[in-house]
């Protein structure tokens, strides 16, 4: 098969070719790296990688296919290169979280989530740009640097992980893991028309992923497809006893997302979710499409989730300063030099090591944290966080899974984003109601539209909630969506 020809395989069929010798895992790897040289220039979708070591497991692999019998029993992912997102430590790599503070830091031993894909047989061929610690929304605040977006790179990928989003979709890795806090996983997904998915809280061990938000990180797959994506999602889920917070839940069925049909389904539209409080443009086609297909369709109140960006941004950025504290130069990360006392080294240490964006939201959450205001600010979100999670509970008892834009826009022009940072954060509407509730939710693509612009038109990415551990539920409406094709646009 030729360059190209291995190129538009699925992760899922690569893993096949490779078994039936139809194609080799060194070609498919050599591919990769091809297109890494063509594009990685322009795009930075990478902040290390390496080609000779991958190369060479690509050759052990495709060793042991020729000499096995029966290669049923080859791990799933035998042979098929996948990123990951440089905040999952690969024990003896670097994992830099896109900081100056981690810029040297070698980890010394390897993410749960990222050991199970090498256990399921991948090639880990590289680590991913992302924002300063997940903190952003267009991987621009990244102290090594802006990835671009592949299609235009006047615009952003997204973020936090858009370096895994953009080397996906120029072709540089058959699948990354992105991690998702408040929607770092699905607006990249959408900005670049691939499939995100944020896995239900806790059913992917958090176990070396570099906090941000503790109560809601979570690893997921960025991939082409949806059965790319619940089949990247069954290889890193389950119970993790390194983290108290994992848990084991179903893993999906891929023949059961192939027979899925939306007949008969009652689906939600979050009022609050829509920017003028009606359905318009994408949206309405995806309602429409639902409904031609027999579905139900319903926009209805969750009053609550006027809030949520307020509850998100004070939660997430108390947990982060809370998970920043440790980052003081005198035990690991960058040490700025010329402190003669210890108060002085702290604080030059944070002052250089830290980016704006991190800075912000470390003084966020030191104020909401403070005495003066911990019980009006901290405690209240906290309390209104149960009441998100009472609201989606109630909705899935009416409703089969919710739809929504994953963004209230496509993928914004360089530098657009810090000349406002509040409303970028305001963005984050559609995506970090699912992270407050611990529930799954999915970005697909659906369709192209216009930008602010009006220059061009980009990806456009529906996003489906479920309960918690719906994943089938939400993935097999995705795929339906998928296998909808030409009638939908």
């Amino acid at each position: 098969m030729t360059r190209e020809e291995i190129l538009k395989l699925s992760a899922y069929e690569l893993s096949q070719k490779i078994r039936e010798q139809k194609v080799s895992s060194f070609d498919a790897v050599s591919a990769v790296f091809k297109n890494i040289d063509e594009h990685e220039s322009n795009v930075h979708a990478y902040l290390s990688f390496w080609k000779e070591e991958a190369l060479q497991k690509a050759k052990e692999c495709d060793e042991i296919v020729a000499s096995t019998p029966d290669v049923s029993g080859l791990p799933p992912l035998f042979g098929v290169p996948v990123a990951v997102k440089d905040n999952l430590l690969l024990s003896g790599k670097k994992a830099t979280c896109g900081s100056r503070m981690l810029s040297d830091y070698i980890a010394p031993f390897t993410a749960t989530c990222v050991e199970k894909l090498l256990s399921a047989g991948a090639i880990v061929i590289g680590k991913t740009n992302m924002d300063e610690f997940g903190m952003g929304s267009s991987t621009e605040h990244s102290y090594f640097g802006a990835t671009l977006h592949p299609m235009d790179p006047t615009r952003v990928p997204g973020g936090s992980s858009g370096g895994s989003a953009a080397a996906v979709s120029y072709g540089g890795a058959f699948a990354a893991l992105g991690t998702d806090t408040g929607g770092s996983i699905r607006q990249p997904a959408s900005f670049c028309g691939l499939v995100g998915l944020r896995p239900t809280y806790g059913s992917v061990s958090r176990h070396g992923l570099v906090a941000f938000s503790s109560s809601m990180d979570v690893a997921g797959p960025i991939t082409r497809g949806t059965r790319d994506a619940a089949w990247l999602f069954n290889n890193v889920t389950g119970a993790d006893p390194k983290d108290q917070t994992s848990a084991g839940v179903p893993k999906v069925e891929l023949s059961e997302m192939e027979s899925y049909s939306v007949s008969g389904k009652r689906i939600g539209i979050p009022k609050e979710l829509l920017s003028d409080g009606n359905i318009s443009g994408q949206l309405q086609k995806a309602a429409d499409f639902f409904t031609s297909h027999g579905a139900l369709v319903e926009v209805f109140d969750m009053p609550v989730l006027e809030y949520a960006v307020a509850i998100y941004y004070i939660l997430s950025s108390a947990e982060a300063t809370a998970n920043l504290a440790r980052y003081d130069g005198v035990r690991f990360g960058y040490r700025a030099g010329g402190a003669p006392e210890i108060s002085e080294l702290y604080t030059k240490t944070r002052t250089e090591g830290f980016g704006r964006e991190v800075k912000r939201r470390i003084l966020l959450g030191n104020y909401v944290l403070s005495t003066e205001h911990f019980n009006d600010c901290y405690r209240q979100a906290e309390r209104a966080r149960k009441l998100v999670c009472r609201a989606f509970s109630e909705a899935f008892s009416k409703y089969d899974f919710l739809i929504c834009p994953t963004s209230s826009d496509v993928a914004p022009l360089l530098g657009t984003i810090d000349q406002d940072p509040l409303s970028t954060y305001i963005a984050d509407l559609c995506t970090v109601p699912a992270s407050l509730a611990g529930i799954p939710a999915v970005s697909v693509p659906f369709g192209k539209q216009m930008s602010r612009d009006g220059s061009c038109e980009l990806p456009w990415g529906l996003q489906i909630l479920g309960p918690r551990c719906g994943e089938q539920e939400i993935l097999g409406a995705a795929r339906f969506v998928e296998r909808g094709g030409e009638d939908r646009v």
